[in-house]
C-alpha cells in the first residue's frame, strides 16, 4: 500500500483495506463482497451519524458478508471483502461517480463527507479503494496467465423498503455482458418458491459501477453482482438457506 501522508484523517485506516481468504483456489469463481463492513475508524465518530443509522444498510450491506463466507466456504472459492464501511469510499463506484463518497444516502445527510478537500480524498482513495482493486485485478491477472478460467461475482444485499416502498422482490442478479450467465443464475433461483429478476433492484451502470464493468465486462469474463434482500440475511439459518440455493449454481 502507498504510504498516505496528505490528509488529516492521516493513520486512521490502520487496518487492511480488505480481507483475502482462499487465495489459492482452484475453482473458478472469484467473489467479492465491497460493502461487507461498516466499520469506520473511532476517531471519525461514525462520520456524524448517530449509532443507529451508522449500524444500518446506508453503511454496509447487512448479511452480504456472511453470504459471501457461506458460499466461499461451500465452493472452496476465493473471497475479497471489505473491511471499511461504504461511507468512506464505495468500492463498487469508479472514482469519478458522484457518491463515490456520499453526502446523502436515501434520507440519511452524511455530515463527515459533506465538506472534504482534496487530500482527504485521495487520502481514502489510496488507503482503500487502491488496494482493493490492485488486489482484484492481480487475481484475475494471475489465473488469466496460467489459462484457467475466471468468474466475478459480487454479493451484496438491498434493503426491503426503499424511500417508504416495500420490495417484494428477494433477489436479484445484474448483470451487463455476461448475460447468459445470469440468466443461468436466474433459472436455477427459479427453481425455489422466489421472487427474483435480471436487472432488480437495480441496474448496472458502466459510469456508475466497478466490478461487473472493470473487472469483468472490460476483460470478457462472466460477472455478476448477486443482491439478497437483507430481511432475509439476519439469521444463520437464513443465511445458510440462500448459500444452498447459490452455490450449486455459480
Amino acid at each position: 500500500m502507498h504510504a498516505c501522508t496528505e490528509s488529516y484523517e492521516l493513520g486512521l485506516f490502520t487496518e487492511p483495506a480488505f480481507t483475502l481468504s482462499r487465495e489459492t483456489s482452484e475453482h473458478p469463481l472469484i467473489l467479492v463482497c465491497e460493502h461487507a463492513s461498516r466499520f469506520i475508524p473511532a476517531a471519525l465518530n461514525g462520520l456524524g451519524l448517530d449509532h443507529e443509522a451508522a449500524r444500518e444498510h446506508i453503511a454496509w450491506d447487512i448479511g452480504a458478508l456472511a453470504l459471501a463466507q457461506g458460499l466461499s466456504n461451500a465452493l472452496g472459492a476465493t473471497l475479497l471483502a471489505a473491511n471499511y464501511s461504504r461511507l468512506l469510499i464505495d468500492l463498487n463506484r469508479p472514482l469519478h461517480a458522484p457518491d463515490s463518497i456520499a453526502t446523502q444516502s436515501e434520507i440519511y445527510p452524511i455530515p463527515g463527507n459533506q465538506v472534504l478537500d482534496e487530500a482527504t480524498r485521495e487520502y481514502r482513495r489510496r488507503c482503500l479503494f487502491t488496494p482493493f482493486h490492485s488486489q482484484l485485478q492481480t487475481l484475475i491477472d494471475e489465473r488469466l496467465a496460467q489459462g484457467r478460467p475466471v468468474r466475478v461475482v459480487g454479493i451484496h444485499s438491498f434493503t426491503p423498503v426503499y424511500h417508504g416502498q416495500p420490495r417484494a422482490l428477494e433477489a436479484g442478479v445484474l448483470v451487463g455482458e455476461a448475460k447468459d450467465y445470469a440468466q443461468r443464475l436466474i433459472d436455477g433461483l427459479s427453481q425455489h418458491p422466489l421472487k427474483v429478476a435480471v436487472n432488480e433492484p437495480y441496474k448496472i451502470n458502466p459510469l456508475g459501477d466497478m466490478t461487473v464493468p472493470v473487472h469483468g465486462d472490460a476483460r470478457g469474463l462472466e460477472a455478476v453482482l448477486i443482491e439478497v434482500r437483507n430481511d432475509l440475511l439476519r439469521t444463520p439459518e437464513n443465511v445458510s438457506r440462500w448459500t444452498d440455493y447459490l452455490a450449486p449454481l455459480l
